[in-house]
């Protein structure tokens, strides 16, 4: 499994639209193979914060995943530009329920 979680800064008046406007590439990341999450979502504390949280059965998926969104842009052309992007890839060995 592989996780990629990010954050977006953006400006505070900027950040419901920027999660707006990425529903549309979310909706299509879930349904590409071997997607388990994905999600941009604002943060309740923080009004200049977006998290972005990705979930994909295998390195190959998110190559493929990548790969498309180099190829074809989904109209985020008008989206507000973020500030800072930091994303991580974590590669997960195994995982269980958190009990």
């Amino acid at each position: 499994m592989v996780i990629v979680q990010g954050v977006f800064s953006v400006e505070p008046g900027d950040r419901d639209r920027f999660v707006e406007m990425s529903v549309e590439s979310m909706r299509v990341s879930r349904q590409e193979e071997g997607c388990l999450e994905y999600v941009m979502a604002a943060d309740p504390l923080d009004p200049a914060r977006v998290v972005l949280s990705e979930r994909w059965e295998s390195m190959d998926h998110l190559q493929e995943h990548l790969a498309r969104q180099k190829s074809a842009p989904r109209g985020l052309e008008s989206r507000p530009v973020p500030q800072n992007v930091e994303v991580t890839l974590y590669e997960v060995e195994s995982s269980r329920p958190l009990r």
